[in-house]
């Protein structure tokens, strides 16, 4: 086999890194847990797993240690899958985890015209198939097909504002509720103002409750309610009903 020189082997890390950060960044435009820097991390793993059986000399030894980075992986991905009641968060950006992975082995191995490929169609099944997905979970079901506007008023202290706004947009970034607009409004006593104006499909109660809980449970909020043409209801930040 032939030895791997510096140039090569800077050459398919910095692949395998670009590949994972291109990848980290659409996942952290979108405010999920593992974003840029994860992926890049993530990618640049795998690859100098891989590059360092390739400069070792031995011929089945990156296919070894590949199918090492698929197992391993599996771990590191399970940390960022949360159960909250009935649903289940972070399954796509496991599996984002484990693509990045994918993408630096790829690299590591020379196959760099394939680790960009790879990138490519990543990036493909979230930016494309995120808006078909939708589609078909707004597809009506029973009597239920209407579309309910609701207002989502919180207010927080100015020092969690970022942690807040970017919760808030991962809780709606999902189907159903989801998220139509925000505002925010700074006050001069160090309190901001977060306005969403979120849509739901069918009833608002269940899901709006279930936000609303989820959202208690940060202590930086003061006030926290919701309001629809039909109904007002919401909590405080200590997690008692107005």
């Amino acid at each position: 086999m032939q030895d791997l020189t510096t140039l090569e082997f800077s050459v398919r890390l910095a692949t395998g890194i670009g590949c994972g950060a291109l990848i980290g960044m659409e996942r952290q435009w979108r405010a999920r847990m593992a974003g840029l820097r994860t992926n890049a991390l993530v990618a640049a793993g795998a690859t100098l797993f891989v590059l360092y059986s390739e400069a070792v000399g031995d011929p089945g030894s990156p296919t070894r240690v590949a199918s090492y980075v698929v197992s391993g992986i599996g771990f590191l991905g399970a940390g960022v899958i949360i159960r909250e009641g009935a649903s289940i968060r972070g399954l796509n950006t496991a599996a984002t985890l484990w693509c990045s992975a994918a993408v630096g082995v790829l690299a590591a191995s020379g196959r760099l015209a394939l680790a960009l490929l790879g990138t490519a169609a990543i990036l493909a099944i979230h930016l494309v198939l995120r808006p078909a997905s939708r589609l078909v979970d707004r597809a009506p079901q029973g009597n239920d097909d209407t579309t309910t506007a609701v207002t989502l008023h919180v207010r927080c202290d100015r020092g969690d504002e970022h942690h807040i706004r970017a919760l808030l947009i991962q809780l709606l970034s999902s189907a159903d509720p989801r998220l139509a607009g925000l505002r925010i409004h700074r006050t001069e006593d160090g309190v901001t103002a977060l306005e969403a104006e979120v849509t739901i499909d069918g009833p608002p109660n269940a899901p709006m409750e279930q936000l609303v809980t989820r959202l208690s449970l940060e202590p930086g909020i003061h006030d926290l309610h919701w309001r629809s043409p039909t109904r007002t209801t919401g909590t405080t930040g200590h997690g008692a009903l107005l």
